[in-house]
């Protein structure tokens, strides 16, 4: 078997601990001359470390096995950088003690150790022998060849190491952990913040494409560069000129003194690609491309530079990049003024957003940390940034404005853990189109885009706000407040109407405003004036004084069922005449213990700002209680996903994986094209995961329903039947469902009705036991394109189509995954059998979703799964009826180190 008739591996490339791109790709039979060279110019060192003895002949004789004399289990993989291998990788699969292992062997250029590649290129055959069910990977080393030993032992995978003389046995155990993923995401950290180095902290900045006319973007970002003083040398490019500015142009990218670390292109559409690739041969390590309107062979053109010369870049068609760092300075935008220095860092998709955001940030005092436009993301994404924020020192508060993903789930991995230690705030924006679309009854029509997202973002703990303002809203009081330890909010005004509409905003918000302690209301009664109310909202009465107030504060922030509270405050006379200012007594924090605390001043103009207060910090205050109350209901919902524990994926037992893989396998065999299942094969595969379903079996023809309505009728004596045939959605809709059957005449009259109906359309008919009227759920799954398998839970039956009560969350489900999804959606006030319907065992819903959400992290085969209606029964819960579509799709690692 030759390399080329081999099942293909992706080429991709990737970045290795230093930030270095390589690009990593299967071994080809053409590769045997370049891998010859490879061997030939390692030292007999690592010829001897690598072959266990070292000469030309060695050499040869590897390059030949390896490009020529491949076996049915035989693997390789190479990194190349310019062209030239510099490591290599391989192995070869044969079975052991009954169990799928492989033998793997790697090789690194004498030059190129010590920067990851090996680890890199190990990572890649471990996702390639996991799709080829391989479970374990052997190899063979000198115990003195130290290095190999330890790229082995750090991978994160289990490791067992045997002694054997000169020689160590290695045995690395594919066993999909959290610890592999921690190491990966570790690995991955340290590569990607060493390769946005050049692009975020530059040495050195040429503009390519700077003209002489003032408008122009070159000329606007070289300006503001020199405005705000970059700490570096600072080039310009343009051959139509001397001068510019006071700096000497160069008529090209090759004919710089040095190779800048950063290149910025302002240039038409049509030299894009050709000065990319100039500026790679120079040397530059980073482009920023503000140009927009590349078509599809100049982006090609762009990307493959870039990747081809190891060069990080952001854009193009966006706004530019800024680094407020004092000893760097950067300001490559053409936005109107350098940002405020500051710790938020800020990354968009859109420039007008990031404008926006740079002046909303700028105006509360918070400022930047960083702020990249990402523009149309060919490469650099919010992925990356948030890993630079994380590592950069600077950073507390991650802003984001993303309108698309990459690689959503390592973004969850990544904002996930960024989260845990800073508030990740975003836009969740495109709400409207997914709004308009109907409400359908199966899994990836009610799927929607905006519910994709939504749960994409609750997962990874991102706050998803509705609008700028809004996000500005809730920035304000993240970066100036601690974290509310709950939702319990009291409201403080000193008008009765405006407290109770503050209440109001809270409720509506998700807050809880409840009633005060007795002993809490009499210790406030005690300090405000008379005719003081003391419930929730407190309202102090226009007479309150400055110090009455304070005293009131003090005792709310003191108070264990007090989280946060809200200060609603309107100018009075009374105020005025005695001097006292009550927004002092917010401003003022004494010596009370810290309590989330916000402020509403119904005659401030602006929507929000930050008030110093006296002894450090600051106190968010809003012109709208509405605006108030969602700021801090972020910040309840934010600290409450941040106070769970560590969630981690739940396996149900019982699950019989490989049967079920071997059966969609061997359906996709007869239908390449995939399709939908019939029940049959609908029920087998269900069992292989342990969902219950209802008994029901298949008929195809009248007589043969009379005797199984007899069989499955049980005491209510009734059945159902239901029409088939391929490709079927909507059995209600299409009046394919007859329901409380009696009696063999009846089951006859249906069934003669629907054959009559649906001709040669029909397939069978299935017939079950008619279900009591009890609340209907559905539970499924959906494989997302972008975000990967999708579990879908909420209101079932023909109920789904008008309500659209549905809650998604994406695959795997963990420990407080699971119970989430089954709490959000409305109906789960139903679940417990109030207001007269029949409990749900919890338990057994749990179960049954988790095993849907192994089916679909097992399976990406599994275009769409849908169960509906799920049921209460005395065993637990059951599926009442299934519909299951296949597609051929290929297993895709999302956290597999690779660049887009």
């Amino acid at each position: 078997m030759t390399r080329a008739s081999q099942p293909p591996a992706v080429a991709a490339y990737a970045l290795l601990a230093d930030g270095t791109t390589v690009r990593v790709r299967p071994v080809a039979p053409a590769d045997h001359a370049a891998v010859l060279r490879f061997y030939e110019h390692m030292s007999a060192e690592n010829l001897r470390l690598r072959f266990f003895s070292a000469g030309t002949l060695v050499a040869r004789q590897a390059a030949d096995a390896l490009c020529r004399d491949a076996g049915p289990g035989d693997r390789a993989v190479v990194a190349e950088a310019t062209g030239e291998v510099v490591g290599l990788a391989e192995y070869h699969a044969a079975p052991v003690a009954g169990e799928a292992s492989a033998e793997v062997a790697l090789a690194v250029a004498d030059e190129w150790h010590h920067r990851g590649v090996a680890t890199l290129l190990l990572e890649h055959l471990v996702d390639l022998a996991r799709t080829e069910g391989i479970k374990e990977l052997t190899a063979d080393a000198l115990a003195e060849n130290l290095p190999v030993i330890r790229v082995f032992a750090d991978l994160g995978l289990p490791v067992r190491r045997c002694f054997e003389g000169p020689e160590v046995h290695v045995r690395v155990a594919l066993t999909p952990d959290e610890q592999y993923l921690t190491a990966l995401d570790t690995r991955g950290r340290t590569a990607d913040v060493a390769s946005l180095r050049p692009l975020l902290r530059p040495r050195s900045v040429a503009v390519v494409g700077a003209g002489h006319r003032p408008g122009s973007v070159g000329r606007a970002i070289l300006r503001n560069l020199r405005a705000a003083g970059f700490a570096g040398p600072l080039y310009v490019v343009n051959p139509h000129g001397p001068a510019l500015d006071g700096l000497p142009c160069h008529p090209s990218v090759a004919e710089l003194p040095e190779a800048p670390d950063l290149a910025v292109l302002a240039v038409p559409p049509r030299l894009v690609p050709s000065v990319a690739e100039e500026c790679g041969v120079r040397g530059v390590r980073a482009l920023l491309v503000v140009t927009s309107g590349l078509d599809r062979e100049q982006a090609t053109a762009l990307r493959a530079a870039c990747r081809t010369h190891g060069m990080r870049m952001a854009g193009p068609n966006c706004l530019g990049l800024a680094n407020t760092e004092k000893d760097v300075r950067l300001d490559a935008t053409f936005a109107a003024g350098f940002p405020l220095p500051g710790t938020a860092g800020v990354a968009t998709q859109s420039g007008g957003v990031g404008i926006a955001l740079l002046d909303g940030l700028s105006r509360l005092g918070i400022g930047v940390s960083t702020f990249v436009s990402l523009g149309d993301k060919y490469d650099v994404s919010g992925n990356d940034l948030l890993q630079w924020w994380e590592e950069d020192g600077r950073t507390d508060l991650a802003v984001l404005h993303v309108e698309s993903f990459g690689n959503p789930r390592a973004f969850s991995r990544t904002a996930r853990r960024v989260s845990k230690h800073m508030p990740v705030l975003t836009v969740d924006a495109g709400r409207s189109e997914a709004g308009r679309r109907a409400a359908a009854s199966h899994t990836a029509a009610a799927a929607t885009p905006t519910m994709t997202r939504q749960a994409l973002f609750h997962q990874a703990g991102v706050i998803a706000t509705r609008s700028i303002g809004e996000l500005l809203d809730a920035i304000a009081l993240l970066h100036s407040q601690p974290l509310p330890a709950g939702n319990r909010v009291v409201v403080v005004g000193n008008a009765g109407g405006v407290g109770v509409l503050a209440a109001d905003a809270c409720s509506e918000a998700g807050l809880d405003v409840r009633p005060l302690e007795p002993a809490l209301a009499a210790d406030l009664a005690a300090v405000l004036p008379s005719g003081a109310a003391v419930g929730n909202p407190v309202d102090t009465t226009a007479a309150v004084s400055e110090e009455q107030l304070r005293a009131c504060l003090g005792l709310l922030a003191a108070h264990r069922d007090v989280d946060a509270v809200l200060g609603v405050l309107v100018p009075t006379a009374l105020a005025a005449a005695t001097g006292d200012d009550p927004v002092r007594a917010f401003t003022d924090a004494g010596e009370r213990p810290r309590c989330t605390t916000a402020l509403v001043l119904v005659d401030r103009p602006t929507r929000v700002a930050l008030l110093p207060v006296e002894r450090g910090g600051a106190v968010p205050v809003y012109a709208d209680p509405q605006d108030a109350a969602r700021a801090l209901s972020y910040a309840a919902t934010h600290a409450r996903w941040r106070a769970q524990p560590q969630s981690m994926p739940l396996e149900p037992s019982g699950v019989d994986t490989e049967g079920a893989r071997a059966d969609v396998a061997g359906w996709l065999r007869e239908r390449p094209e995939g399709g939908w299942l019939y029940p049959v094969q609908c029920a087998r595969l269900l069992d292989r995961y342990g969902i219950p379903q209802v008994a029901w079996e298949w008929v195809c023809d009248e007589d043969t329903a009379v005797a199984a309505a007899g069989r499955l009728a049980g005491p209510a004596g009734r059945v159902v039947l239901k029409a088939h045939w391929p490709g079927l959605v909507h059995k209600t809709r299409e009046g394919a469902v007859r329901l409380d059957l009696q009696g063999e005449d009846q089951v006859r009259a249906a069934y003669r009705d629907l054959a009559s109906r649906f001709g040669d359309r029909l397939s069978g008919v299935v017939v079950q036991p008619q279900a009591p009227h009890v609340l209907e759920l559905v539970a499924g799954v959906v494989q997302d394109e972008v975000f990967g398998p999708l579990v879908l839970f909420g209101q079932g039956g023909t109920a789904t189509d008008v309500l659209a009560d549905h809650a998604a969350r994406l695959a795997p489900l963990t420990t407080y995954g699971v119970d989430d999804l089954i709490a959000t959606p409305r109906c789960s006030a139903l679940l417990s059998g109030r207001h007269g319907g029949t409990p749900v065992d919890l338990g057994a819903l749990e179960r049954l979703l988790l095993c849907v959400s192994r089916m679909a992290c097992d399976l990406p085969q599994l275009a769409e799964a849908d169960l509906n209606p799920v049921v209460p029964c005395p065993d637990g819960v059951m599926a009442l009826d299934a519909r299951i579509r296949l597609e051929p799709r290929q297993a895709y690692d999302p956290y597999l180190r690779r660049l887009r």
